[in-house]
């Protein structure tokens, strides 16, 4: 342990983000929720192995699933490896689930996975959002407030010696 109470190994665990999902939704509310994973899938997230881009999660029968979340196979598993594109199984409360169903009937409104990450219990996490999609226009707002910023701090650093 470092000086600070924390395990040196905590920090070194990569976390898998969705950046995608940032510029392409407006995100309006987060939620935390547990995987029901396969020994296999767990290493292969602590080495890194997993791809959010194009994952989406949704409600069936009162249960909440992550369908097209790739988890790359892990290599020292052998014959006994998990199918990468599987759906799996997100652990939330029925009141949860309930919630986040009467938002989603609304019209526009979408779950998306945002980061899978380990707690400090060391278990695996997502953490989703209810997200509306954004229109072409305001992504081509957004970058051209990003590039004048960009070029105002350009301008502003000559000054700033």
């Amino acid at each position: 342990m470092s000086k600070d109470g924390k395990k040196s190994g905590a920090a070194r665990v990569p976390k898998m983000e969705n950046k995608r999902a940032f510029f392409d939704y407006e995100i309006i509310e987060k939620i935390e929720a547990g995987m029901a994973l396969f020994g296999s899938e767990v290493k292969s997230l602590r080495d890194g192995g997993a791809d959010l881009s194009g994952a989406y999660a949704r409600i069936d029968d009162n249960e909440c699933w992550l369908v097209g979340c790739n988890i790359s196979p892990y290599k020292q598993a052998g014959v006994r490896n998990h199918e990468p594109l599987r759906k799996r199984k997100l652990l939330l409360h029925k009141r949860q689930i309930k919630k986040i169903y009467g938002k989603l009937q609304q019209k526009g409104f979408t779950l998306v996975p945002l980061r899978i990450y380990f707690s400090d219990k060391g278990l695996a996490k997502i953490e989703l959002a209810i997200a509306r999609g954004k229109r072409q226009y305001d992504k081509r707002d957004k970058i051209t407030k990003r590039q004048q910023k960009s070029d105002i701090d350009k301008s502003m650093r000559k000054y700033r010696k």
